[in-house]
């Protein structure tokens, strides 16, 4: 069982680091979910970067008296295999200068605790699951559709690990007839799920983003379909009991309703189920962490670890 004071009865803290494309945010947390310091900066190299990451858990933990853990949720893909020589390290990925950078290692050698290290998305999942939208859901798939398209998935409350990690936004949906002559966006698939309806993509295809579109131009129903295809396709490979979908595309609310109106036809009545036939707005749901999700899924990641 999970502790949440040491031996001595006083409280124990946690690392935890959001490691993003874009931005990393680096903080100090307790069991409880409560973060007690936090910092955030922009993603520069990776020496920049981790140094800074470091610098910041050395100083605010020294006076805690150490750490328990620390949990860190990274873009990816990521090698989470512990029997691998790369574990904890990041694979080939299109930021540039990040490929092979290796993340846990330098952490475990500085900190001498547990650290807890997942693709960005499992965090988020988990972190949904023991905080916010996904609380009473054994099984659950957090989405996230923004610069890229990614998808953390647990079952019976553990993330899925395998020959590596799930890389949902690679999966090919149907094309859309609206969408015929656009190439797609992804630089190694070019019309995979990422390449047409991550931000890059709608704003390769339209010249702006979602938020600037009238809501009758045809790319939120182009988005909508693509989206709709991949919650049907979540239904019947993994079953999970509820979907939930983050990220800054999402952040148009009025894309949610769109999205689950295209599950149910792509599902085409195969599933009989009322959370699919009656209660999809319970079914597909909105994140309950908002931008918190990412920094509480990787304290959930550490609070794991030292358990």
């Amino acid at each position: 069982m999970m502790r949440e004071v040491d031996e001595a009865g006083e409280p124990r803290f946690f690392g935890a680091v959001e490691a993003g494309g874009t931005k990393f945010v680096c903080a100090i947390g307790d069991a409880t979910g409560k973060i007690h310091a936090e910092t955030r900066f922009a993603t520069a190299d990776p020496v920049a970067t981790l140094s800074a990451m470091r610098a910041f858990l050395e100083e605010r933990s020294r006076a805690l008296g150490g750490l328990a853990a620390i949990g860190v949720g990274s873009f990816g893909p990521v090698e989470l295999d512990r029997a691998r020589p790369r574990y904890g390290f990041i694979g080939d990925t299109p930021k540039p200068g990040w490929s092979h950078t290796d993340i846990a290692g330098p952490l475990a050698r500085q900190f001498s605790c547990p650290i807890g290290f997942d693709t960005d998305v499992n965090a988020a999942a988990l972190a949904e699951h023991r905080w916010g939208a996904a609380q009473d859901a054994r099984n659950l798939v957090y989405v996230t559709v923004g610069t890229g398209i990614g998808g953390g998935a647990l079952v019976n409350g553990a993330a899925i690990h395998g020959l590596m990690h799930p890389e949902i936004g690679h999966i090919y949906p149907r094309r859309h007839p609206l969408d015929a002559g656009f190439a797609g966006a992804c630089p190694f698939h070019g019309d995979c799920l990422e390449g047409l309806a991550s931000g890059p993509a709608i704003l390769a295809r339209s010249g702006t983003s979602l938020e600037h579109l009238e809501a009758q131009h045809p790319q939120w129903e182009i988005e909508a379909d693509y989206l709709g295809q991949l919650c049907a396709q979540l239904v019947l490979t993994l079953s999970p009991d509820r979907i939930v979908m983050g990220g800054g595309v999402m952040s148009q609310t009025r894309l949610l309703p769109l999205i689950r109106e295209r599950m149910t036809h792509w599902l085409g009545g195969y599933i009989d189920r009322d959370e699919i036939r009656s209660g999809a707005d319970r079914y597909v749901v909105a994140p309950a962490l908002g931008t918190r999700v990412g920094v509480l899924g990787a304290l959930a990641l550490a609070i794991d670890a030292a358990s």
